[in-house]
């Protein structure tokens, strides 16, 4: 008997009987024939036959005005109360500065709950050594804990604290004097640490008291709360009578390590000052602009409900994450004319939210996804040539918990890209199994997971190095003209390139070895920027949005016909690394002639490793689903023996068994060939840089991924791979694009025409030209819908 998977229940929940088929003996052998194979039944990793149907088309239709959208699925250990949080967007006028430290700030000693007193507390919250087992809507079942303090009349000031909501994660609060309180922060679901993200709520507050509030358990060593970095408030009082947000505050802001425990894992605290703006208010604290699973679904809601954007937008189910709540993948691209023009498109992934602590990605995600909705020329243009793949939410579980770093599996799942247990990391088998299945159909341009970094300022990306020469440094074309667009918020100096071990399982190295080449890590500071007119400031939600609009627009720049960005870029980059090398052949006291060929000079020799967060180190796979790996990996190998085909007739045996005879007499005479005349050795050349005299006659390893083929199609063996992706299909007769992008204030230096046969001077900023190459002028209704264009919707 075969269980069928309905929407909405879990995977690991036994199914009623009445949803059970029975299939004969002869119908199984019927369904593993290859011309029986059906679209309506589901194969697993190794392509066995499960004969599961598929759920109907439209239940995968996500968000409908008719029904209401679908609430979030807590594990069922989870308390959750009933009221519905919701936060106003706000920009705040003026600019809002980084804490200048004084030297004089206060570091409180830790008194814990013996000497204090429990305001607050969590019950049960799964840790180390449980797993997740099942998940239902609001959570546990029963009645609702009162958590908090029992006010003994107005003039009790005990505050309130509650964090029982979507992506809240306080687990203790202790009072160890009349207005200072020390917290203890929950660690990421069924694990023992990830801690660094933290939102809560207070109430019955004071206007003219100070408050301290001290975080004990805080992980990471560094942090930029130690260089000006304020935590973020939310006044409920000021949300609906003044229409303000959230905003920077706090004083006396301290980071330091905590000395009062003496486990082996040492914690950190983070400790601040703040003056409530009213009496009796309702207050958040967040470390950063929070952003959850429901803010995702009604935006979703509202663009499905959009007559226009519902055009080319298309939403719907990549699959369901392992508590059941739905990971949403959209498809963003114009009804293409011909079919011709459908099959030259090509595609953009972008995804977020991998990490759920990371909010930065959400916001600069939103900013994407309300340019690219939009009906800006350069918009249009955009889902004109590419077809966008966009991911907004892969881990909405961990978002919806509160968790920093990890699934409800328990593990980062931005070191399991590689895994293959489907049932366990669903989000990212299922986002790998789509991008494969796109590079099936058509080349990946771009490939960007967005995140937040706690320990840098600034925005920057993470890369993968390309020792191929033709493409030698392209990978970083696209990083220095968005720092071009965006002076004043993303710095070049701080992206990276290298590929570390420790990160094969990442998203972008995996993308990477799939094929595409420009893959990357988008890492948005959680404090603000220390470059251009924003030196010193915060950034707002505003800054992460525009980000968004950024890409978009850098991405029309690498696609321009006109090379003369693409190439002085490339000039820049060479120019560049011509100096690092130069600073690290000094450093180890060495001389390189740099004037002739040195592009065979190993890049990973010189990049210097991420600086990443502290827990980039895989934690492995918990025991129960450890064992489940070496059981997929055992019945792969079997079935792969099994495919040999089994010889039916003696006469069949025969011819094999001379075919394997001749082959080992071929070998017997190579042997003695060889052993007659003589073996040559060849030197082991080191592994630092190569001399350049001698580049072309020594090996040099081949790190770069394997490209996609239809890079080569109709082209010319002996013409050079277009470094600009000159294969697109662009008019030549259409009108130039305006240089005024609607709705925002491009940052970009006056862009002015260059010699491209000349080397930039360092650290300018080219006169790159603002007019745009030619758009897709459309002078009749756009279609609504294209049967020509095939796009794979499904993993």
């Amino acid at each position: 008997q075969v269980g069928v998977q309905w929407p909405g229940l879990s995977s690991l929940q036994p199914l009623p009987q009445m949803f059970t088929y029975s299939f004969p003996l002869a119908d199984s052998h019927m369904l593993s024939s290859p011309r029986l194979r059906s679209r309506q039944l589901l194969y697993d990793e190794l392509d066995e036959v499960n004969p599961r149907l598929r759920e109907p088309r439209e239940l995968f239709s996500i968000l409908s005005t008719k029904r209401p959208l679908q609430a979030p699925r807590w594990p069922t250990e989870c308390e959750v109360i009933k009221e519905n949080i919701h936060h106003i967007e706000w920009a705040p006028p003026q600019p809002e500065y980084l804490y200048q430290p004084t030297g004089n700030e206060k570091v409180p000693e830790i008194v814990g709950e013996e000497k204090g007193t429990v305001v607050y507390q969590l019950d049960s919250v799964p840790t180390e050594g449980s797993y997740f087992t099942s998940s239902r809507v609001g959570g546990k079942r029963g009645i609702i804990k009162q958590l908090a303090v029992t006010l003994q009349g107005p003039e009790d000031n005990t505050l309130l604290f509650e964090s029982r909501f979507e992506s809240g994660n306080l687990q203790k609060a202790v009072r160890v004097d009349t207005y200072e309180y020390e917290l203890t922060l929950r660690t990421d679901l069924y694990t023992n640490k990830h801690t660094q993200w933290f939102y809560f709520r207070v109430q019955n507050t004071r206007k003219d008291a100070t408050y301290r509030f001290t975080i004990v358990n805080l992980l990471k060593p560094k942090s930029l709360y130690t260089v000006g970095m304020k935590p973020l408030l939310y006044s409920q009082f000021d949300a609906n009578t003044r229409n303000i947000g959230w905003r920077r505050e706090g004083n006396e802001i301290k980071y330091y390590k905590n000395n009062t425990d003496d486990r082996q894992q040492p914690f950190y605290c983070l400790t601040w000052t703040i003056q409530f703006p009213y009496d009796q208010d309702t207050c958040f604290f967040a470390h950063f602009y929070p952003y959850t699973y429901t803010d995702l679904q009604c935006y979703l809601l509202s663009v499905a409900n959009n007559p226009i954007q519902s055009q080319f937008c298309k939403l719907r189910t990549l699959c369901r994450s392992l508590a059941g709540n739905t990971v949403y993948l959209l498809t963003i691209t114009n009804p293409s004319q011909t079919p011709q023009e459908a099959a030259a498109k090509k595609a953009v992934v972008l995804s977020a939210r991998v990490h759920p602590g990371e909010s930065n990605g959400s916001w600069v995600m939103k900013g994407f996804l309300d340019f690219i909705l939009s009906n800006s020329p350069d918009a249009q243009l955009l889902r004109d040539i590419f077809v966008f793949k966009v991911l907004p939410m892969l881990n909405p579980d961990g978002v919806i918990v509160g968790n920093y770093r990890c699934s409800l599996a328990g593990r980062d799942l931005n070191r399991h890209y590689k895994t293959i247990l489907k049932e366990s990391f669903p989000c990212i088998w299922y986002t790998r199994n789509m991008i494969k299945r796109l590079l099936e159909e058509r080349e990946v341009l771009l490939y960007c997971d967005f995140h937040g970094h706690s320990r840098k300022n600034n925005i920057f990306l993470y890369g993968c190095n390309n020792n191929n020469h033709k493409y030698w440094l392209h990978e970083r074309v696209f990083p220095l003209m968005l720092s071009k667009n965006a002076p004043d918020k993303f710095s070049f100096h701080s992206c990276n390139f290298k590929v570390q071990k420790c990160k094969e399982g990442t998203g972008r190295v995996v993308m990477w070895r799939m094929g595409i080449l420009n893959s990357y890590t988008m890492e948005s500071t959680f404090g603000g920027s220390t470059v251009g007119s924003k030196k010193g400031t915060h950034f707002t939600i505003e800054d992460l949005k525009s980000l968004g609009y950024h890409v978009c627009d850098t991405l029309l720049d690498l696609c321009d016909p006109d090379q003369t960005k693409f190439t002085q870029c490339l000039a820049e980059l060479k120019e560049l690394l011509r100096q690092k090398i130069h600073k690290k052949f000094n450093e180890l006291g060495r001389d390189k002639d740099l004037e002739g060929s040195w592009s065979d000079i190993s890049l990973s020799d010189i990049e210097s490793s991420t600086s990443g967060s502290d827990s980039s180190l895989s934690d492995g796979l918990p025991v129960h689903l450890a064992n489940i790996a070496d059981e997929l990996n055992q019945k792969k190998k079997m079935l792969k023996r099994k495919k040999k085909k089994s010889l039916q007739t003696r006469k069949q045996r025969n011819e094999q068994y001379q075919r394997k005879n001749l082959m080992r007499k071929l070998k017997l005479t190579e042997d003695t060939a060889e052993r007659a005349g003589f073996a040559s050795t060849l030197k082991k050349q080191p592994n630092f840089f190569k001399n350049s005299e001698n580049s072309s006659s020594l090996p040099v390893k081949n790190e770069s991924p394997r490209l996609n083929e239809i890079n080569f199609n109709r082209r010319d063996k002996d013409t050079p791979l277009d470094p600009s992706m000159t294969t697109l299909i662009l008019p030549k007769n259409k009108e130039k694009m305006q240089n005024k992008k609607p709705g925002f204030t491009v940052s970009c230096s006056p862009k002015r025409t260059i010699n491209c046969s000349q080397e930039p001077a360092l650290g300018v900023k080219p006169n790159w030209p603002r007019s745009r190459y030619p758009a897709t002028k459309r002078g009749c209704v756009a279609m609504a819908a294209y049967p020509s264009l095939h796009i794979h919707t499904y993993p």
